[in-house]
């Protein structure tokens, strides 16, 4: 997440800049683009709140491979 948290922060920052600078067709596109970055980090939020660790425990491999000898 802090990734795509640095990409949205520079996002706004040239979305600022277009604003400054005018240039409309920029900011149309920045915003569609900081939605999207919104959206996703939302879902990532919300995935990692529900997932938890299962323990599953060990596996007991005691009965199935065990040594047999040959009779005599």
């Amino acid at each position: 997440m802090p990734r795509l948290q640095e990409i949205r922060d520079h996002l706004l920052a040239r979305l600022q800049e277009a604003k400054n600078q005018g240039r409309l067709g920029e900011v149309a596109a920045i915003e569609v683009s900081i939605a999207a970055a919104d959206q996703k980090l939302e879902a990532m939020q919300r995935m990692a709140a529900t997932h938890t660790t299962v323990h599953l425990g060990m596996p007991d491999f005691r009965s199935s491979a065990g040594r047999t000898a040959p009779e005599p």
